[in-house]
């Protein structure tokens, strides 16, 4: 199967890789000449338009960064849906509204083209080296015959259900992930502001209970104060907007996600909304006057 891809970002860059490495061929088209000539060097075909990578793909996949985006890349005038042939299939892997995903699928449908709603999570590191997390919606027989694909390009495919689960399983990864940043940044201004070296504290918690992915992957940046984004704070509000007004329509409570939303609110308007999710940290050494 040739394989047409968009958006070749932070994350859609190396997973395209990852997909030439398995040996798919691979048709772009992006707005960015440096990007164009990158991935034509890689070995994959450049176009000019969405509708060129539709007509030449039997497997389209979009990783941009919300619903409208993802509407307009796919239904809009000059969308991938205006050049793909009937049978073929459109994979999302942006993070976006699980009511817009439906909507998209509704459409692709009426065309006879399949959909899978399939977010992902592990940032920039994990999309380099081929370990994402997907989280699937979409019929089954159409998941089974794009699994390989996806696999390529990661170390966790699960399917959760029909269209839209993919998202709103992704919804409930980002409140995770956010509120255990946080949880690390408050304990590691506790400890610095107690004389405690944090170098320390973070080698003897990372192997008990407290330890995880995340602890792992953000302490480091945090004690080095490197925040050069894997996963930018803007796209992770971006993220939390869609789980509250999802939480709204749906009439679900959630005050941490609420708390943790107003936290990155703040830290967009301090200019810092285009750093690593990690610099969530900068928030509280802010308020007890500590850099950990």
């Amino acid at each position: 199967m040739k394989i047409g891809f968009v958006g070749l970002g932070i994350m859609g860059k190396p997973m395209s890789k990852n997909l030439i490495k398995a040996g798919y061929d691979l048709v772009v088209s992006s707005s960015n000449p440096e990007t164009n000539k990158e991935m034509g060097d890689h070995g994959a075909e450049v176009v000019e338009t969405y509708v060129d990578v539709a007509l030449k793909a039997d497997v389209m996949i979009t990783m941009v960064p919300n619903s409208p985006e993802v509407k307009a890349v796919i239904l809009a005038d000059g969308g991938l849906s205006q050049g793909a042939k009937p049978g073929s299939v459109i994979i999302d892997m942006s993070s976006i509204a699980p009511i817009a995903s439906q909507e998209i699928g509704e459409a692709l449908k009426e065309k006879d083209i399949g959909f899978l709603d399939a977010p992902v999570s592990g940032g920039e590191p994990k999309a380099i080296d081929g370990t994402i997390s997907v989280m699937v919606g979409g019929d089954q027989d159409v998941f089974d015959k794009c699994l390989p694909i996806m696999e390529a390009m990661a170390g966790s495919v699960v399917r959760t259900g029909e269209i839209g689960s993919g998202n709103s399983t992704k919804l409930a990864n980002q409140i995770i992930v956010a509120l255990n940043i946080a949880a690390v940044s408050e304990a590691l201004v506790l400890t610095k502001k107690m004389g405690v070296d944090n170098e320390l504290v973070y080698n003897a918690i990372r192997g008990g209970l407290a330890g995880s992915n995340v602890l792992d992957a953000k302490a480091p940046m945090m004690l080095e104060q490197n925040f050069e984004p894997g996963f930018k704070i803007d796209l992770h509000l971006k993220d939390l907007n869609n789980v509250m007004e999802t939480s709204t329509d749906i009439d679900v409570p959630l005050p941490l996600t609420a708390s943790i939303r107003e936290t990155l609110k703040a830290l967009t308007a301090d200019d810092i909304g285009e750093d690593d999710h990690a610099a969530i940290v900068k928030y509280y050494e802010k308020l007890a006057n500590v850099n950990v």
